[in-house]
């Protein structure tokens, strides 16, 4: 008699019960491939967005000095040092338009901004072309100068309830009174180094370097995806707890049947391995099907976010494999105690159970 596919057959023979008992592991593991897929996905992009960035630093207006913006001053001091070179300015500000505050953005590199309808100019995002029921042609006025708006960014990867306007930054810089709110630059020596004289040097800036910015990143995305493994983790426990409670009453229900095989001759070694194989097959079925649940959706919050390009990174085969390696093991962990159970019944009080 073949132990294993008498774990096969009852599984067959209880078949709500072992769908059940696989449904909870679906759950869980389809929650933590999402789950860990989409923020890692959501990581790879903020990663990327950083990069994009060619500067060694980052100066800005320090918290200290009550202004979100550096004044003409300023920005020259910055830009006629000769420990710098190949600046980018940048400038924000807030401004009222039809009774809702927006952000006024400044940019010469329009490729940072995914236009969705329209061309370059004059972009609002979706949440201003919402809020504001605005759309390409329509006009808006910023700092009393009026303004065609030439197209709309989808910005679904972002805030939803930021609203946002993008013009040129020489239009915004002369918008602000020549104040610039970030300046980004290379170095001709040790960023970190020229970042620290630079705040001594200067009053009322702030200086970072480009690999803290990168690492200021890094870490928010371990921390969200610590964050999001511990809850799936959560629901794959639950999931698991099924299969100790499906395990024990397959033992007890099988009890007669269990004595026959001890009496016949299987070891109690045989005896464990069968519920053993029994319990991983739960787990490695429903982590199969929990993994096809979890990259469905997956690919459906990547097409609602727009991350279609971040597809890859969402759905790592280290995730996949960890998920189903993890769940199948944890699976046979979990039928230890029935098994040790099975093992140890007495023949006799087997051969007379009802």
């Amino acid at each position: 008699m073949d132990l294993y596919k008498l774990a096969l057959n009852n599984i067959r023979r209880k078949k709500l019960r072992s769908a059940l008992t696989m449904l909870g592991i679906i759950i869980g593991v389809a929650t933590i491939l999402t789950l860990l897929g989409s923020t890692a996905g959501l990581a790879s992009a903020v990663n990327d967005q950083t990069n994009e960035y060619m500067y060694d630093v980052v100066v800005s207006s320090a918290s200290s000095t009550g202004s979100y913006s550096m004044d003409p001053q300023t920005v020259s001091k910055v830009e006629n040092r000769s420990d710098l070179h190949g600046f980018r300015e940048v400038t924000a500000f807030s401004e009222e338009i039809n009774g809702s505050t927006v952000t006024v953005g400044g940019t010469n590199d329009w490729k940072q901004v995914k236009i969705k309808n329209g061309k370059p100019g004059v972009v609002i995002n979706h949440a201003v072309a919402d809020k504001l029921h605005l759309g390409v042609g329509d006009k808006i006025k910023i700092k009393n100068k009026e303004l065609t708006i030439t197209g709309i960014s989808n910005e679904e990867q972002v805030d939803e309830d930021v609203l946002g306007v993008y013009i040129n930054q020489t239009l915004a810089k002369e918008m602000a009174g020549n104040k610039v709110s970030a300046i980004y630059a290379r170095t001709n020596g040790d960023p970190k180094t020229v970042a620290d004289n630079l705040e001594k040097q200067l009053n009322g800036v702030s200086v970072k370097t480009r690999s803290e910015k990168v690492a200021e990143v890094q870490e928010w995305a371990n921390k969200a995806q610590l964050f999001m493994g511990i809850i799936a983790g959560i629901a794959l426990v639950v999931g698991i707890i099924s299969v100790v409670n499906t395990m024990m009453m397959s033992v007890m229900e099988r009890t007669r049947e269990l004595g026959v095989l001890k009496a016949i001759g299987f070891t109690n070694w045989e005896l464990k391995g069968s519920i053993l194989f029994e319990s991983g097959l739960l787990g490695f079925l429903g982590s199969i099907a929990g993994v096809l649940l979890g990259i469905l959706g997956i690919l459906l919050i990547a097409k609602m976010l727009n991350f279609t390009d971040y597809i890859t990174d969402m759905i790592p085969l280290w995730l996949v494999g960890g998920v189903i390696a993890g769940s199948t093991l944890l699976s046979i962990l979990a039928g230890l105690y029935p098994a040790r159970r099975a093992s140890k019944l007495n023949v006799v009080e087997a051969l007379r159970n009802e």
